[in-house]
């Protein structure tokens, strides 16, 4: 299972065997997930940072490789080893954003060949809730390990490999609404989306209220199938940068689908003036 409760990371904790990481992010470039971290984070977790651990060098807005391109493998391994992380460990992400982030290092780290990676289901924010404990003191790793990893090719797709394999498959734009027809585009070149491409939004995939979870794997799997999604098929999921597409992958993979991620995503595509450019809802 790829998702993991409070109680059963709670049991788990001090398990020498277990890597917990803080990927808390934010857009907002006011807020930073290292500060967050420091205030309070779940006892024995690292903070995994987004941008410099999980995000290839060269990522900035309006550049040709998008926000936040997908990390190279080397990177991937270098991170992983730095963690401790290695077969036999199991890790567990979380942040404060019903998972957005957090599928992220899962992804990256299944893209790898990792598969012991789970997200924290209603993340830190979930724990606090419960009323469960924070520490402010970083653990440390006393010996790096030499994992190597194994990238799984066809799960993430450049800009080239996407432009071709979107003219026959599935494509799911992982974004708000309002993000998708091109109604306001606070962050990025243009306004609007792929051609052909559907709206998925990530918040789909969760449950209301003030702490929210993923939905139930059948939920799940009713709205991608309303969607087109079949066992058969292989959607392609962006998002703005790559990040929150993740969700949409987590999703897939819960209701027991697949799933590929276009890594440059909504950033990169609306930064080539010669690439077309959708607005309002699907047809």
């Amino acid at each position: 299972m790829a998702l993991i409760s409070t109680s059963e990371l709670a049991g788990r904790l001090g398990d020498a065997r277990l890597r917990v990481l803080d990927a808390r992010w934010y857009l907002d470039p006011a807020k930073k997930g290292q500060d967050a971290y420091k205030a309070g984070h779940i006892p024995g977790a690292f903070f995994a940072d987004l941008e410099a651990d999980f995000t290839a060098p060269g990522g900035a807005r309006g550049g040709p490789l998008g926000r936040h391109p997908f990390p190279p493998s080397d990177q991937v391994q270098n991170v992983m080893r730095l963690f401790g992380i290695t077969q036999g460990v199991t890790v567990v992400a979380y942040d404060d954003a019903a998972g957005a982030m957090a599928s992220r290092v899962w992804f990256v780290l299944r893209a790898n060949g990792f598969d012991a990676c789970h997200v924290l289901d209603g993340g830190i924010t979930q724990w606090i809730a419960e009323g469960r404990p924070l520490s402010v003191d970083p653990p440390t790793v006393s010996t790096m390990t030499d994992y190597e990893v194994s990238p799984r090719p066809g799960l993430v797709l450049s800009k080239e490999e996407f432009m071709e394999a979107r003219k026959s498959s599935l494509v799911l734009d992982a974004r708000i609404p309002e993000r998708y027809r091109g109604d306001t585009e606070p962050i990025d070149p243009r306004g609007g989306h792929v051609p052909g491409a559907l709206n998925a939004p990530y918040t789909k995939n969760l449950t209301g209220g003030a702490t929210p979870v993923f939905r139930p794997a059948a939920e799940l799997r009713a709205h991608f199938e309303s969607l087109g999604v079949t066992d058969e098929s292989d959607p392609i999921v962006y998002c703005g940068s790559g990040i929150t597409a993740s969700h949409d992958l987590l999703a897939l993979h819960l209701a027991g689908f697949r799933g590929r991620l276009y890594g440059g995503s909504w950033s990169q595509w609306s930064s080539d003036p010669a690439l077309p450019v959708a607005t309002g809802e699907a047809p």
